[in-house]
């Protein structure tokens, strides 16, 4: 049976993908939730399990012109689908691993900002989520990196680097940080602020510090509500890595970490927290880059926007406090998969085995408020 991995995948859909078409083959509901970009659903999944032939009405008419690659949760039943296109007639391939494999996907592009140093974005758009490696100086730093830690140490190694430290934003809800392993690996210091550091042996952050890598100074601000410990980092004023606390369309979501049972806080008091934390970032230069740890869709890096424009277009930050607060406290969107788990692990009061690893994060992203 023909398979194709997630990366040879990615590589020729970030080309013009006009040779390919993927194929979801999942129930309606669970596409609309989360999917490779720009793919098409035929929800036969009921058929293909219960009986592949009766798939075949429904799959003919897929243009014939192109190999077809087939999409399921994990899979297994993307097979079954490619199996009966096969016997169509069809080019067809299964993708290893489905959106699970898909979620391992990342991509890497030099973000345009003034330096004495590179800043790269590393987007994991199976995920959503944003990483960063700042360079400068024969030295690399690295935040909010994914679990897997080799794309980022492929980053330091083409450029000749040296990793020197690692951060995370905050503990995340929506995948398992890969920063800890990072920093073991190389033996550099892991730093999380002591908020979030619940149970986590990490190098504290704290709010005004100033990091240098290289030759280039970053500058912690404490920037909580979305979680107790979150913090942004102000890379020279040029650049402004906010983590979960400010996104270009929208803020960090207050209730993750009550609902997880690691805050004692209430989604009232995160809210009218993160509004004050949002203040604090829009005193920064208005043409600093906006770098969040996420985007909603599935980002082709680099994705940028001046604090001036995010201003601009963000209506979370048109509302006053007692608005923002209302709304953010009110309106409660879908959690994150496994959020719960996946935050203790993050904090430290839990270990996921590298077996378990792909189901506990499989699912999309969802820690934006709207």
């Amino acid at each position: 049976m023909a398979e194709i991995e997630p990366a040879e995948l990615g590589r020729r859909l970030q080309g013009d993908g006009e040779d390919v078409l993927v194929l979801d083959v999942r129930h309606r509901e669970e596409y609309e939730d989360w999917h490779v970009p720009d793919s098409t659903n035929v929800d036969v999944y009921d058929q293909l399990v219960d009986d592949p032939a009766a798939a075949k009405e429904s799959l003919s008419d897929l243009p014939e012109d192109r190999e077809v690659v087939t999409v399921c949760a994990a899979g297994v039943v993307s097979q079954t689908a490619t199996d009966v296109l096969e016997e169509m007639g069809y080019d067809a391939a299964t993708l290893v691993d489905g959106m699970n494999g898909w979620s391992r996907v990342h991509r890497h592009a030099a973000v345009p900002v003034d330096l004495d140093g590179e800043l790269i974005q590393v987007a994991r758009p199976g995920k959503g989520c944003l990483s960063h490696v700042l360079l400068s100086d024969g030295q690399a730093a690295v935040f909010d990196p994914s679990s897997y830690v080799e794309e980022y140490e492929a980053i330091v190694d083409d450029r000749g680097a040296e990793l020197v430290a690692v951060f995370d934003s905050h503990a995340h809800a929506d995948h398992v940080s890969g920063g800890r392993e990072l920093a073991s690996r190389h033996d550099v210091p892991y730093s999380l602020h002591p908020a979030d550091a619940l149970a986590v042996d990490a190098a504290p952050l704290e709010d005004g510090e100033t990091i240098t890598v290289g030759d280039v100074d970053v500058e912690v601000i404490h920037t909580p509500g979305h979680s107790e410990g979150s913090v942004s980092f102000d890379v020279e004023g040029a650049a402004l890595l906010t983590g979960d606390t400010l996104f270009h369309d929208s803020v960090g979501r207050v209730e993750l970490g009550v609902e997880a049972g690691i805050e004692d806080s209430d989604v009232a008091a995160n809210a009218a927290t993160l509004y004050e934390s949002l203040q604090r970032l829009l005193e920064r230069p208005s043409d600093a880059v906006v770098l969040p740890a996420h985007d909603p869709g599935s980002p082709e890096p680099p994705v940028t926007a001046t604090l001036g424009e995010v201003t601009e277009r963000n209506e979370d930050l048109q509302r006053d406090r007692e608005a923002f607060v209302e709304t953010l406290a009110s309106d409660i969107p879908d959690h994150p998969p496994n959020f719960e788990r996946v935050k203790q692990v993050n904090v430290g009061r839990e270990s996921v085995p590298a077996d378990e690893l792909g189901d506990l994060e499989l699912g999309p992203n969802n820690c934006a408020a709207e």
